[in-house]
Formats: structure tokens, C-alpha cells, sequence
């Protein structure tokens, strides 16, 4: 039977092992994943050898968006892996094992497809059952009720949290801090030379094992830690662990916290039912005051939610009349209270939590409520019987269904008569939420990895307005926070792009100057992710990414120019010459350059010579875009939102007037004009054309229509000069535009799959090299031949290609590779290419 969807969730993709005949990937015991904030899952395999029979412990890394494309590393783990944990920023993975070895990889050169182990630390032979990074002091709050608001500071809030340790100056110090089996805590801080300092101790006099532990951390930089033996007849104990730093040497304190019993321990109904304490959790890592238990046995499970309270002692009368100050004052204590208990379920095998900071109080609830926003409210709970709810992580109630291929629906017979089938049945051995909420991902126990949407309204109708009012919430979020928003792009119908990207613009705008500047980029980013999702728009999805490369050039070459007197004004030669620019709106290039302190404009004739290929794209996009001025009429085409934005075009005819004076000192800099007279001075007849569509459309509000003389000349542009072939970025290979007509795409680990372009791509491959052709870097405009020899890397997000190793050793080139050497410019991860990318 097809997994049927039950309102709310539904299978977007599946990717699974290739069987091979010596040697399988079978999935680990106890199995783990982990989920980062740049949309890399991390999870573990054990590739099982039938000739040597041994088994070698794997890490394998995805990006969500090619999951195919595994990058699977022999960890060096000899015992079996218990934990992976990312890092805030996404781009570092801490592994632990059953040895007690634990282990910290980065990225190869920034490559999300290539990772290496740098440092680690061990409690040699002692199995870590819990391991977290230390908190940065980094908290935001989601605001429900504000979000209708106009600022995002309003939306998002910051909320005071302190680092569980700092630097001086009061910058957080990197670590990690793990748990293991016989009672121990030991912490490792990265210091930011490299080196490592380590420290255990046991987490109170009597040591005593801990098979579940987890690990939270408090607003006033302490951590908690939460530990149980296994046996529900046990007490849940909390420990709270304060780290520092003393004579270069750290130093672990613990202190003892109020402990629980498990509530269906003292219930006499279900007084021995459960005896195993299986899950043990807290509700998120930077609220320690919430924490998630289930007790088992082989057939159900019961789930509690506990919070801890602040209460006052009644004390006895004798004493009040003793000593007035008790009489005044009740003494408080701290009290594990429960909030909420699951009745009897199926067996629970896996459990993932929210990582939405989403903020609790009465009126945020109220309002998700009343408007069907449930991201970052919901709990998900994974069965034995391969069936996946959602349930609302304070009251435990039911929001959303899965059911599994192999989990029987509900109405087939009432649950209690149902046969248990033979045999094991598949079932998510591990889960991970993504970062909005709107995904998960499982790891089942045949080593299957399981992509599930989950609908921000929890399947709720709800009217077009309300549903763009939640995804834009949340891309806003992580327009604000930096993170990936692959998993929003999950939501997006094809007719809700166009409104989407208005509105984010709009919200964009009434945002305060300094924040429009800081997120310039990332809206951009964001605008072309969400055209390549409709057919109408996809062609502006190559205006947005010929835009990020615009502002970057523009931001490079305009560092270069130096101040002539070192206590120059307080404006830089950058910033003057966007004034003297946009002052003088002659269109003559000689009149505007004579306005210009040339000195400042001098550099080495090799760093000139070494911008020439930049330069050249500025020229021959400059020459496309008039020489597209007479047919505007088809928004089809690349480059036509550029007639009608007069930031760039302000922005292109700086740099004219730049590489005008350049071409004075070194004339070799120039772009190439390919043009049918010998006299005719291409760089001003272009300059006088730009400026005039630059003047019709200057003023946001007041855009005018150009004249019919600027168009007859534009008209007669391709009989002057060569109209050049502009090299648009490929319209990428993700797996995001195949998921939108919700129809389940089966994948293989280490296969591309075949899939031909959706009717999206088609119409696009006009403007895009056929794969015999030339290649082209991207970013460095050079070109690569048809068949590359250089090792190269292509962008996660939107394709675009580049050589990993600079062919040009020049500062200015260093200065330009320097922008895209950690993210591309669009703000995607790198990965490495095969060479015999063609």
C-alpha cells in the first residue's frame, strides 16, 4: 500500500542503499542523525564486509537538496557511534562513540562533499551516551502574535542568554561537553589557537551508570545535565555544571538538582507496565526547564512532559511567630511538576525535537492557535509500527498523522484485535527535524533515508493570504538568522511565488538602512531560490544571481581605489565616486571623469591586467542589456528586470566611468568591442545610451518610459558592435523543482538520478551551453574548454561553477576570491565536482 496521508505530513522523497554483492551498508545500532542549520544531515552506517565480516562504523553527510550525492567518511570510530551533534553555525560535526573517543570534523576547503577529522578528545574505554557543543549565548524568540509587525528586531527577538564560557572581551569560547555510561562529564574547549584543554569529573560523589543522559543549558551560562539508569523504578536526576577556566586549565564544578520519578512509576494501574525508561530528552537545549520522558516495555510506550516550578514551603506557624522575616517571606524551592502524559501508545522508536526557538507565552500560543502556525509547537514520535506522529509539545496532543508502507491505517479494524505481524516491521530507527519545522527527516532500519513535509498548518485549509503570511514568517526568520530555507521551499506552490517575493520585498523595505544593508544579499539569494519554483518567473531567477555577482564586482573593484592622502575627508574614493555618480547626471563619460581625483584611481598595471576578464563582464553585460532595450516587451528573457532597476544601472555606469580611467593607464584592461567601425569610441557611446535608461528610472516611485530616440538607437546597437553571448547560470540539478507536483521521488545513494528537466527547465535551455560546449568558471569569467581538466566546484543553491584552485596569484584577484572562498556569493555551500564534469 502507498504511505497515505493523514493531513499534515507527507513523503517528499526516499533515498536508499545500492544492494551490492561483498559489502553492505546495514544500518547501525543504536543509529543516529543529525540535522544542521545549513541544511546538511549527518547519519551513520555500519558497511558490513561478508568476506572479513567486519564492520566499519561510517558517517555519511547529504545536503538536503542533492541528497544523492552522499559524502561518506570511515569515522575511525572502533566501537559504534552513539552521537553526532552540528555545531550553531552548521559547518562542524562532533561524533562520539562506545570507546569514549570523541572526534570533531570540518569542512576540506570549504567543501560541504569533503571532510576531514581535526581535533578530539577521549575518556579512554567509557561509552558517551550524551554530547552537545557549548552554548554561544545566541537565543532569538519567534513572536506569533508580532508577526504583522513591521520591524523584524520586533519579530525576533534577541533574549539575554550568556555563553556557557567566554573569552576575554566576553567573546564565547568554542567546546563541547559530553556524558558517558559510567557517570562521568567531561568538557573540551577549543582555544582559538588550536589547542584543546580537557577535563572530567563525575557528576556527583556516588557514581552510578547513566544510560539515557541529556544535556541543556541556562540563561545564566550554567549547564544541566539530565541522567537515568534505564529503569523507571529509578529516580530521573539533574545536575547542574558550572565550567571555567583557571591557570590555563579548565575546571569542572557539579552541583545536585531536584530529581523525578516517572509518573506512570507510582500510578497503581500501570504500576510494573513499563519498565524501561527509553527516551529521555529536553524539550530544547536552551530551555532546561522542560523535559520529555518515555517509559517502555516490548509492545507500548507512555510519554510525560515535566516542567520544573518554583514554589513556595508552607511553614509551620511555631516558626512565624519565632522569626518574623519566614512570616513575610515564604521560602521557595525548586519542584519537578508534571505537565502532560500520552495515554498508552505503540512502541516508540524514535523521538525528534522542535528546534524552532518559538517563544510560549499564553498570547503566542493563543495566536498560533487562532491562526493554524504550528512550526516549532510540535513533538515527533516514531513507532514500532512504522507510523510517525506529531504532537503538540506542551498538552502531548495529537496534531498530525503518518502512516508508514507498513503501518496498518486505523480504520481497518479496531487497534487492539490487529495481529501483530511477523517479523520486524520498517520503522524510523532515528528522526531529525528540520530547523523551520517543516521537515523531517528519518533513518529507518533498513538504513533508508526518509525526507517527510510537514505543512506549517498541520494540514488545515487555510485561505492563499494565511499560508504565505507562515512560509513568509519563516523565510524572513532565516533571512535574519543566516540559516538555509531549503525546507520552507518544500511549501511553495508555483502560484504563490510571484506574491511571495513582492512581499518579501515589501517587509524588506521597511526595514531601518543599516539592516536592508546587512541583508542586501541574502533577500536576493532568497528571491532567486523562489523563482526557479514557477515557470512565469524563471528567468529572473538569472537576473537576481547576474545581480549578486554585480554587487560584488561593484564592492571589489571600487576597494581597490586608494585615497591619495592618507588623512583624507571622511569619505572614501568609493563613496565619492557614487556621489560625484549620481550628481552628475551628464551622459558625456569625459565630463562625469574629469569631476574624479584621478590619482586615486592608480594601480600596478598587473593587478589592472588581472581584473580584465571582471571588467569584460561588466562591458558585455552593459552592451546586452541596451541591445535588449527595443524588445522589453517579453519578461521572458534574461536581463529584463535590469531595465527597470535603477539601483544597478546606477551601479554599472560607476564602473563604467572606473574602468574608463583604468583604460587610460593600461588601455590593455579595456573590455573587447568587436565593432564594424575602427573609429567609433564604444565605451561612450554605451555610457551615453546607460545613462539615459538610468535616468528614466532613478526614482523608485517615478520610473518613467524611455524615449523612442534611446530605443532606435538601441535599435541599431547590433549593427555597430558584436552582441556578446551572455553565460547565465544553470538552472541547477536540485531536487527541489521535482518535488512540487507531490509525487514521491524514489533516490539511490551515489546515482544522479535521471531526471529529465520538468517543463520549467525547457523553455530555460535556450539561454544555457549545451553540454558539449565550453565551459565557463562562473566566477572568474574565464574559460574552462569543453572538457575541464582543472578541478572545479559547483554551488548547492544555484549551480554555479568555479575552479578550486586560483590560477592567479595577484592581491586583487586574491582580494575578489576572498568573497566566495567559504560560501558562494548567493550564500550556498560549495561541493566538489567530478573531474569529468562535461
Amino acid at each position: 500500500p502507498c504511505p497515505g496521508r493523514a493531513g499534515g505530513m507527507d513523503l517528499a522523497y526516499v533515498c536508499e542503499w545500492e544492494k551490492k554483492p561483498k559489502s553492505n551498508h546495514c544500518p547501525s545500532i543504536p543509529l543516529v542523525c543529525a540535522w544542521s542549520c545549513r541544511n546538511l544531515i549527518a547519519f551513520t552506517t555500519d558497511l558490513r564486509n561478508e568476506e572479513e565480516k567486519d564492520l566499519t562504523h561510517m558517517v555519511h553527510i547529504i545536503d538536503t537538496e542533492h541528497p544523492w550525492d552522499v559524502y561518506s567518511v570511515n569515522s575511525g570510530h572502533t566501537e559504534v557511534i552513539t552521537c553526532l551533534e552540528w555545531d550553531q553555525s552548521g559547518s562542524r560535526l562532533l561524533s562520539a562513540d562506545a570507546d569514549g573517543h570523541i572526534k570533531c570534523w570540518s569542512m576540506t576547503d570549504h567543501l560541504a562533499n569533503s571532510w576531514e577529522n581535526t581535533v578530539g578528545s577521549v575518556v579512554e574505554g567509557d561509552p558517551v551516551v550524551a554530547l552537545s557543543w557549548l552554548h554561544n549565548g545566541v537565543k532569538l524568540a519567534l513572536h506569533v502574535e508580532k508577526s504583522g509587525a513591521s520591524n523584524f528586531g520586533e519579530k525576533f527577538s534577541r533574549v539575554k542568554f550568556s555563553p556557557s564560557l567566554t573569552l576575554f572581551g566576553g567573546k564565547p569560547m568554542e567546546g563541547w561537553i559530553a556524558v558517558t555510561i559510567s557517570g562521568l562529564v567531561t568538557v573540551s574547549l577549543l582555544k582559538p589557537n588550536g589547542q584543546v584543554l580537557t577535563a572530567t569529573e563525575s557528576l556527583c560523589r556516588l557514581r552510578c551508570r547513566v544510560a539515557l543522559a541529556d544535556v541543556a543549558f541556562t540563561g545564566g551560562g550554567n549547564i544541566v545535565v539530565a541522567t537515568s539508569d534505564g529503569s523507571s523504578t529509578s529516580p530521573v536526576q539533574f545536575y547542574k555544571v558550572c565550567v571555567s577556566v583557571v591557570n590555563e586549565k579548565c575546571k569542572i564544578d557539579t552541583e545536585i538538582l531536584p530529581s523525578l520519578f516517572m509518573r506512570c512509576t507510582t500510578d497503581p494501574a500501570r504500576k510494573d507496565k513499563y519498565p524501561a525508561i527509553t527516551h529521555l530528552k529536553f524539550l530544547a537545549r536552551d530551555m532546561s526547564e522542560q523535559v520529555l520522558l518515555c517509559a517502555s516495555n516490548q509492545n507500548n510506550s507512555i510519554v510525560e512532559c515535566w516542567s520544573l516550578r518554583k514554589e513556595g514551603l508552607p511553614v509551620n506557624n511555631i516558626f512565624q511567630q519565632i522569626s518574623p522575616v519566614v512570616g513575610d517571606k515564604q521560602p521557595m524551592i525548586l519542584k519537578w511538576r508534571i505537565l502532560s502524559a500520552t495515554n498508552d501508545l505503540d512502541r516508540v522508536s524514535a523521538v525528534a525535537l522542535p528546534k524552532l526557538p518559538i517563544s510560549l507565552t499564553n498570547t503566542d500560543l493563543k495566536v498560533a492557535n487562532d491562526t493554524k502556525f504550528f512550526p516549532g509547537l510540535g513533538l515527533a514520535l516514531a513507532f514500532h509500527d512504522g507510523s510517525v506522529h506529531i504532537v503538540h509539545r506542551l498538552s502531548l496532543q495529537m496534531m498530525a498523522v503518518f502512516y508508514g508502507s507498513s503501518s496498518q491505517r486505523p480504520v481497518d479494524e479496531p487497534a487492539l484485535k490487529r495481529p501483530r505481524t511477523a517479523g520486524p516491521l520498517v520503522h524510523f530507527k532515528a528522526m531529525q527535524l528540520s530547523w523551520t519545522s517543516l521537515a523531517l527527516a528519518g533513518v529507518d532500519s533498513h538504513g533508508k533515508l526518509s525526507m517527510l513535509r510537514i505543512s506549517p498548518s498541520m494540514g488545515h485549509v487555510l485561505d492563499m493570504n494565511m499560508s504565505l503570511r507562515h512560509l513568509l514568517f519563516l523565510l524572513e526568520y532565516c533571512m535574519v538568522t543566516g540559516y538555509d530555507w531549503w525546507d520552507i521551499l518544500l511549501h511553495v506552490q508555483p502560484s504563490m511565488v510571484q506574491n511571495l517575493v513582492e512581499k518579501l520585498h515589501e517587509e524588506y523595505m521597511r526595514q531601518n538602512a543599516a539592516l536592508q544593508q546587512v541583508l542586501s544579499t541574502r533577500i536576493v539569494a532568497m528571491k532567486a531560490s523562489l523563482c526557479k519554483l514557477s515557470s512565469s518567473t524563471i528567468a529572473r531567477v538569472c537576473d537576481y544571481h547576474a545581480k549578486l555577482f554585480l554587487i560584488a564586482i561593484s564592492c571589489t573593484l571600487k576597494s581597490l581605489l586608494r585615497p591619495h592622502f592618507l588623512n583624507t575627508p571622511d569619505k572614501s574614493p568609493g563613496d565619492r565616486l557614487t556621489e560625484i555618480c549620481s550628481k552628475i547626471t551628464d551622459v558625456d563619460i569625459d565630463k562625469v571623469m574629469i569631476n574624479l581625483k584621478t590619482e586615486e584611481f592608480v594601480l600596478e598595471m598587473t593587478t589592472l591586467q588581472s581584473l580584465q576578464q571582471l571588467i569584460q563582464w561588466v562591458g558585455d553585460f552593459v552592451l546586452y542589456l541596451l541591445a535588449s532595450l527595443p524588445n522589453q516587451g517579453s519578461p521572458v528573457r534574461p536581463g529584463h528586470s535590469f531595465l527597470r532597476d535603477g539601483a544597478s544601472l546606477g551601479m554599472f555606469r560607476e564602473l563604467m566611468v572606473v574602468i574608463r580611467i583604468w583604460g587610460l593607464l593600461k588601455p590593455s584592461c579595456l573590455p573587447v568591442y568587436t565593432a564594424t567601425s575602427d573609429t567609433q569610441d564604444s565605451m561612450s557611446l554605451l555610457f551615453r545610451l546607460l545613462t539615459k535608461l538610468w535616468l528614466c528610472c532613478r526614482e523608485e516611485n517615478h520610473i518613467t518610459e524611455p524615449d523612442d530616440a534611446l530605443i532606435d538607437e538601441c535599435c541599431l546597437l547590433p549593427s555597430q558592435l558584436l552582441i556578446p553571448n551572455i553565460d547565465w547560470l544553470p538552472i541547477n540539478d536540485g531536487i527541489i523543482s521535482k518535488l512540487q507536483n507531490k509525487q514521491l521521488v524514489r533516490l539511490q545513494f551515489g546515482k544522479a538520478p535521471g531526471l529529465v528537466g520538468h517543463t520549467v527547465s525547457s523553455q530555460f535551455d535556450a539561454f544555457v551551453r549545451a553540454p558539449g560546449q565550453p565551459k565557463i568558471d562562473h566566477l572568474r569569467r574565464l574559460h574552462l574548454g569543453a572538457y575541464p581538466t582543472e578541478e572545479c566546484k559547483s554551488c548547492t543553491r544555484c549551480g554555479c561553477v568555479t575552479m578550486l584552485k586560483s590560477p592567479n596569484k595577484v592581491t586583487a584577484v586574491k582580494q575578489w576570491e576572498q568573497r566566495w572562498i567559504k560560501n558562494c556569493l548567493c550564500g550556498g555551500l560549495w561541493r566538489k565536482m567530478p573531474l569529468s564534469y562535461s
